[in-house]
């Protein structure tokens, strides 16, 4: 099979891959989930998301240098037991599913958390609350299965993360760390469900010069950006993506 030729697949995925490299890199909050659902624009979700894997599986091995001193090991050893498990349903349930009905609970959970923050804001101080095996458990899970489905497994992380008040670079690097072990993982169900044909893997390894781009970016930015104002970008590009991908799912179910 042939590499993908057709230039309007290129004005979406080129700007799909640099923010999801700016987004993971340490700038950008939950802003990639929305690189498949653009690259979908053009291709099937299923296709979109095999080109996506192999670059994000790069953009990892970038970053994971950057932060490899950084990562809080407390919510790694909650969260990565929990995401085999989401892996494991969204690998036996990937032929059953729906991506519009994946797009909607992934917009309810961003939509519904920044806005929780936001009203609670005031009347809890906004203090810090600990990493608790039951709520990373379940985040974990569901971060694992979305992130599977359309590698959109930021949001429900951000769920259990943002509460904590990590250290910006701390933060980063836990997310960072959590995904090389996802994304990785996710080759192998990705392998035997046949996601990865000649056109897909030649089609990612075009886009790899975008991926290094945006990374750069987004660790640019990172240094550039004080602790408290790159919290309140990651909530307000965490609603944004609820938004659109709310939309988007319940358009394709003629509610709009």
């Amino acid at each position: 099979m042939e590499i993908i030729s057709d230039p309007f697949f290129y004005m979406v995925a080129i700007p799909a891959v640099l923010i999801a490299g700016v987004s993971k890199s340490g700038f950008g909050g939950g802003l990639g989930v929305v690189s498949v659902p653009l690259i979908a624009l053009a291709v099937s979700p299923q296709v979109a998301a095999a080109i996506m894997l192999p670059i994000l599986c790069l953009m990892d091995l970038a970053n994971v240098w950057a932060y490899r001193k950084n990562w809080d090991r407390r919510n790694m050893m909650i969260l990565i037991p929990a995401a085999l498990i989401g892996i494991l349903v969204g690998s036996l349930s990937f032929s059953y599913l729906s991506e519009e009905a994946v797009k909607i609970l992934i917009a309810l959970i961003a939509i519904g958390f920044t806005l929780d923050h936001w009203l609670r804001r005031k009347s809890s101080g906004n203090k810090p609350r600990s990493a608790t095996w039951v709520k990373g458990t379940f985040w974990g899970t569901i971060s694992g299965f979305t992130s599977f489905v359309a590698h959109a497994g930021g949001p429900p992380l951000s769920v259990f993360l943002f509460p904590q008040r990590l250290d910006k670079t701390v933060f980063v690097g836990t997310t960072v760390m959590f995904f090389i072990v996802v994304n990785y993982v996710k080759l192998i169900p990705y392998w035997f469900l046949g996601q990865f044909n000649g056109a897909n893997l030649e089609t990612a390894a075009v886009l790899a010069p975008v991926a290094i781009l945006g990374t750069w970016l987004g660790l640019w930015a990172h240094d550039k950006v004080n602790q408290q104002l790159f919290y309140r970008v990651c909530y307000v590009l965490l609603l944004i993506t609820g938004l659109k991908l709310l939309w988007d799912g319940l358009t394709h179910y003629g509610v709009f």
